[in-house]
């Protein structure tokens, strides 16, 4: 725990709250990006502890959150077939599709495993040569090279019964899309500090010199979102737009070169749909033409799938930074952690669960009760 402690330090806590509030004259919108951050703020109180003019925005980065509904319905679709043994983190498995999640496909006799890496899944097909082995590939930059690495593996051990169902997004171009809405309040971004672990700060510089933003780099300990948040601020009050990187400790801006080698042999940047928010140009991978004989989707011809969303569930809103978790007239009611109509009430990165979690709900009906 030392390590951990270090930046949980309440002393220093109350030193960097108070260069914050000193620090802070004006209304300022500040996004974190990550899911992992949004929970690390509601868990330790950090958003009631700021000056009430600093607002916290959440943002889309919780890659459970992001996997469009198509996605998840293909996930059914090929888990439900006869002979598949499909693979997920534990995360995905009770994430809502049209009518159904893995659970419930689970329990209807499907072979659906969880692994822990998704080389487990390439072991898997090696042990079961006449069974199809599907890995759900889901997330952002952080968990694709392992995800390209096992398919990288697959064809280096010559597995014709193993595919991966890829549904990859990147950060940057999230990033652009909520500051070219119409309807965005944000003036500052909290980067995530592992994906920029992968893929470095480079692909932030742009961003910074487009829109004139301050972003800045920040993990996802107490400490570490402080800081990210203060030096948001000083930037901000400056009327300055930079890039700074608040997580040396972890991120070099060049970031992991083997592991960006890796990706651009396994993956083709492509338009992604993002749950709730709809196709954003590049702003996902798919498995590069080389690697396309492992694509579940082919293999298993799901392509055409079409959705539609629950129209209680406004979590497209919430990915948006549009609308706080207790706005949503679904939220705690129809949509509790045992009744999901979104993803962003079941992933542990979500942030409808961190709300109801952590009891931010209760205060929200409380106040709208007594009025």
């Amino acid at each position: 725990m030392k390590y951990l402690d270090e930046f949980r330090n309440p002393a220093i806590a109350q030193q960097l709250f108070a260069e914050i509030h000193a620090q802070t004259t004006r209304p300022w919108a500040i996004m974190e990006v990550c899911g992992g951050q949004t929970h690390s703020i509601l868990r330790n109180g950090i958003d009631q502890l700021l000056p009430p003019s600093i607002e916290l925005i959440h943002g889309p980065g919780c890659p459970v959150c992001v996997t469009p509904l198509e996605i998840l319905d293909k996930a059914l679709a090929i888990a439900a077939q006869p002979g598949v043994l499909f693979c997920s983190f534990g995360d995905m498995l009770r994430v809502p599709g049209s009518t159904k999640d893995l659970f419930r496909v689970k329990s209807e006799g499907a072979d659906v495993r969880i692994v822990y890496s998704p080389l487990d899944a390439v072991r898997l097909a090696q042990s079961h040569p006449t069974r199809e082995v599907v890995f759900f590939g889901i997330g952002f930059e952080t968990t694709a090279p392992a995800n390209a690495m096992a398919v990288f593996q697959a064809r280096q051990l010559g597995l014709r019964n193993f595919s991966m169902l890829v549904s990859h997004v990147l950060v940057p171009p999230a990033i652009s899309a909520i500051l070219e809405s119409p309807q965005t309040r944000v003036q500052a971004f909290l980067a995530a500090g592992h994906v920029c672990s992968v893929m470095g700060v480079q692909a932030y510089e742009p961003l910074v010199a487009r829109y004139q933003v301050p972003i800045v780099v920040t993990g996802f300990e107490p400490l570490d979102v402080l800081e990210g948040i203060r030096r948001t601020v000083r930037q901000l009050e400056q009327g300055e737009a930079r890039l700074e990187n608040a997580y040396a400790r972890a991120v070099q801006r060049e970031g992991n070169r083997p592991a960006q080698q890796m990706l651009a042999d396994v993956f083709t940047v492509t338009d992604r749909s993002w749950r709730g928010i709809g196709v954003v140009p590049q702003s996902g991978w798919r498995l590069s033409d080389r690697y396309r004989e492992f694509d579940a989707e082919v293999r298993f011809a799901v392509q055409e799938i079409q959705t539609q969303e629950s129209p209680l569930c406004r979590s497209g809103e919430v990915l948006q930074g549009l609308l706080k978790p207790p706005q949503c007239p679904a939220f705690g009611r129809e949509c509790t952690p045992r009744t999901p109509l979104g993803a962003t009430m079941v992933s542990n990165e979500g942030a409808c669960a961190a709300y109801y979690q952590y009891g931010r709900f209760r205060a929200a009906n409380a106040a709208a009760n007594a009025l």
